[in-house]
């Protein structure tokens, strides 16, 4: 893989700094903002303390001046988005419901640069930088619990929602934030001091983390990976921590691996199993449903069978998890009527649907088993306790395994990077 580039601050251009100037509608960003925290901590994403405070004193319309909101259905092609800026009185009053609404926020269109761009409409392509859910974001924060002096790397820069928040909590000083992107990493380096934060910002692949700052105390990482990336272990400190998504090709069923180190130097970490996660990293596309295929999942006819056992529910995150590594290349249709899951790479579907006296329905089209993988590894979750998360474990040689249980009960799995490698990655 490529060395890290050398740390570099971007100048800004001559007018990038002319969105943070205008002051007016902060006003009205500032009510947003206290009506996002509140929502954020009655839903239980967001406790009161340090991230609260960090959350509420953060100016997004500052940090993101500019986002894209989409105009196109989710299905059709090409998609087209409208990317609003927050100098233009007429883009305020949706760009502060984009930006403090809680959903996720793209901010990039096809490795575009950040800095200096006129607003506008853009079409085809697609978005290669977003904010996360903040939901998610809080959540994660306050696992992270950080605190003053902390050494923090954020990887994965973004829209620098993260950074700031550390920055805020943990002080500049000892926060690296690294981002393979350079236009991602320039307008970083230019908003965050908008705001008042200058954290190291350097453009370098971040799963091979920032060794000239190491060790970290706390490593954040904002997109998904397959296999939890050992550099970024070996430059945690002592009673470090560690957090990021780990999932497969499929979106369905991610989970947090949670890593910490020891005062001794031990490490230890877990899997667990979660209903939302980071989306997928650099150069890692991950199964869809297509309209159409929704479509036939939805009505099409297949093989209908009757009183069948129904599956394991939606919170039994543990199961679907297992069925993720252990069957790969299912996608499951949420939002669905009932139980919807397809294998896009051969078109085979299965749907279920609950009957009244406690057995269920199932519908399937295709030559995948989909309904006995799923019966087989609901047997094998079940014998291992039905676990909802899974010891984490690396090999001297490099494997990573995901377990639970013991003996003739264990549930366990390898995880593997199957992410297809370009000439860069394979140096």
């Amino acid at each position: 893989m490529s060395e890290p580039a050398p740390p570099t601050t971007a100048p800004a251009p001559a007018d990038a700094t002319a969105p943070f100037q205008d002051t007016v509608g902060d006003a009205d960003a500032s009510a947003a903002r206290a009506a996002m925290v509140d929502r954020l901590v009655h839903s239980g994403d967001l406790s009161p303390g340090a991230v609260a405070d960090a959350l509420l004193a953060m100016p997004r319309q500052r940090l993101i001046p500019q986002a894209y909101v989409r105009r196109s259905a989710p299905d059709e092609t090409p998609p087209r988005w409208d990317l609003l800026d927050w100098s233009d009185p007429v883009h305020r009053p949706e760009l502060l419901r984009v930006l403090y609404g809680g959903d996720s926020v793209s901010v990039q269109h096809d490795g575009e640069p950040l800095l200096g761009r006129r607003a506008g409409s853009r079409e085809g392509g697609a978005m290669t930088a977003m904010s996360s859910v903040m939901g998610m974001t809080a959540r994660l924060l306050g696992q992270l619990d950080l605190r003053p002096g902390q050494r923090v790397l954020d990887v994965g820069t973004g829209a620098g929602v993260t950074v700031a928040a550390a920055c805020r909590i943990a002080g500049d000083a000892g926060v690296v934030a690294i981002d393979r992107d350079a236009h991602v990493t320039a307008a970083a380096t230019v908003r965050l001091a908008a705001i008042g934060h200058r954290p190291v910002v350097v453009t370098g692949d971040g799963e091979l983390g920032w060794p000239e700052r190491a060790p970290y105390d706390r490593v954040f990482v904002s997109f998904a990976v397959p296999r939890v990336p050992m550099a970024l272990v070996e430059q945690l400190a002592q009673r470090g921590v560690v957090l990021m998504t780990v999932g497969t090709s499929s979106p369905s069923w991610p989970a947090l691996a949670v890593i910490t180190k020891s005062a001794a130097g031990v490490v230890e970490a877990e899997l667990r199993a979660e209903q939302f996660g980071h989306r997928a990293g650099w150069g890692w596309d991950r199964l869809s449903l297509s309209a159409a295929f929704r479509q036939e999942m939805s009505s099409g006819d297949g093989v209908t069978s009757h009183g069948h056992r129904p599956p394991p529910p939606d919170e039994a995150h543990g199961m679907w998890l297992a069925l993720d590594h252990l069957h790969p290349g299912l996608v499951r249709a949420f939002g669905a009527p009932g139980l919807q899951i397809g294998s896009p790479a051969c078109g085979s579907w299965l749907r279920v649907s609950v009957d009244g006296n406690g057995t269920s329905t199932i519908t399937a089209s295709g030559p995948r088993p989909i309904r006995e993988e799923i019966q087989q590894t609901a047997a094998r979750w079940k014998a291992a306790g039905e676990p909802a998360f899974y010891r984490l474990e690396f090999d001297a040689n490099g494997t990573q395994w995901a377990s639970s249980g013991r003996g003739r009960n264990r549930l366990s799995w390898q995880l593997t990077d199957d992410r297809p490698r370009t000439t860069e990655d394979s140096r």
